[in-house]
Formats: structure tokens, C-alpha cells, sequence
């Protein structure tokens, strides 16, 4: 397939990226500081761009089977860059008649788990009232996916770690894990791999953990 990653130089991006190509896909990576990007490959492309303004992506992602975004603030600070990249990123994809996009979204967007503890129930609410910001740009985010023509899907992780690919973690179409707490960058970015040609995942969350 011929993909192209936006955020490719953070730690999901890059790890899309790597996989992408591990598994023999052409990769376009889209950033902003080439420097910052550590894999290479043959079938590996690099396009730098401001991401703020959609015209000048529209080569990037044009013909492209598949658009994965690990596009996301890095800290409370950047709130609000979700929303405002992903748009450009939208505008781009219709523009081009491009329609399958998956994105980096976070477990406390998408409803907690029917029989999650009390335990896992207060750190979510903790956690969800000290990175407020980020997570009503993460919501208007995929508000903005909803509102597209794209055949979208929001994969919601919860903590993530720097750690090995295990390809070992579930995932809840509409929902999130049971008690899922942790899961590596790594396995998110297969997981995204993962749901590319899968139909059930099309304009639905995905919560993703161990």
C-alpha cells in the first residue's frame, strides 16, 4: 500500500512509519523538522511542510491508499494543535479524493468500560480533569473527523509506554478495554496498521491497551 504518516517524527509517527515499511508499504512522512526523523528506507519518502495550511499537503497524500496522523499536543501547553492540524489534514484528504484516515486519539475520549473498576474509574477522572484542555481538543478533534467525508477511525490508547512491539493488546470497537491502563507506542502504531482495510473499524473509536 502507499501510506502517508503526518506526525511522523513523534513516538507513535515514527513507529508507523518503521513498521509501514518493515512490512513492504511505500511511505510518504510528512513533517516539519526532517532532522527529527530517524528511520530510512528505500520506499520511504520525506515531505516537509508547515502542517497549518492544507494546500500545499495535498501532494502528500495524494493517491494514497491510507493517511495515518499521530498529530497530537506534547503537552498541556499545545492544546488545541489536534483540532487545528487534523483540519488541514481533512481538507487536504477531500480535496484529493483521498478516504481512509486513522488518527492517534486517547482512552479518556471514548466511554470508559461498562465494567471498569471504581479504582480505574477515579484515575481516569483525575486524569481527565488535569489534562482538561487536551482532552476537549482531542473530543474536538474527532468532532471535526465526524463531521468529514472520510471513512476515519480514532484509536483511543490510555498511558503509553516506550517499549517493544508486542502485537499483543486488545481492542473495542465503540468502547475500551477492561481495566486497560498501559499499552507501548509501538503497538498502537501496529494496531493502526492493523485496522487500515478493516470495515468495522470505519467512522467508529477503537479503544486500544493491554
Amino acid at each position: 500500500m502507499k501510506l502517508t504518516v503526518f506526525g511522523a517524527t513523534g513516538g507513535i509517527g515514527q513507529e508507523i512509519v518503521r513498521q509501514a515499511l518493515d512490512a513492504g508499504h511505500e511511505v510518504t512522512a510528512v513533517v516539519r523538522d526532517p532532522a527529527r526523523l530517524t528511520v530510512c528506507g528505500e520506499r520511504l519518502s520525506v515531505v516537509r511542510a508547515d502542517l497549518g495550511d492544507p494546500e500545499p499537503l495535498r501532494a502528500a497524500v495524494r493517491d494514497r491508499h491510507a493517511v495515518l496522523s499521530g498529530l497530537g499536543a506534547r503537552s498541556r501547553k499545545d492544546a488545541g494543535v489536534a483540532t487545528r492540524l487534523t483540519r488541514a489534514v481533512l481538507r487536504a484528504m477531500e480535496a484529493e479524493g483521498v478516504r481512509r484516515l486513522l488518527v492517534v486519539s486517547a482512552g479518556p475520549v471514548g466511554p470508559s468500560a461498562a465494567d471498569d473498576s471504581l479504582l480505574d474509574r477515579a484515575v481516569r477522572g483525575l486524569v481527565s480533569a488535569i489534562l482538561k484542555n487536551v482532552y476537549d481538543d482531542l473530543r474536538e478533534m474527532e468532532a471535526e473527523l465526524a463531521r468529514s467525508g472520510t471513512d476515519w477511525t480514532s484509536v483511543r490508547p490510555p498511558r503509553l509506554q516506550d517499549k517493544p512491539l508486542t502485537g499483543r493488546y486488545r481492542t473495542v470497537v465503540g468502547g475500551f478495554p477492561r481495566n486497560g491502563r498501559f499499552i507501548a507506542r509501538a503497538d498502537v502504531a501496529h494496531a493502526m496498521l492493523s485496522m487500515i482495510d478493516d470495515e468495522g473499524t470505519v467512522k467508529q473509536g477503537v479503544g486500544v491497551a493491554y
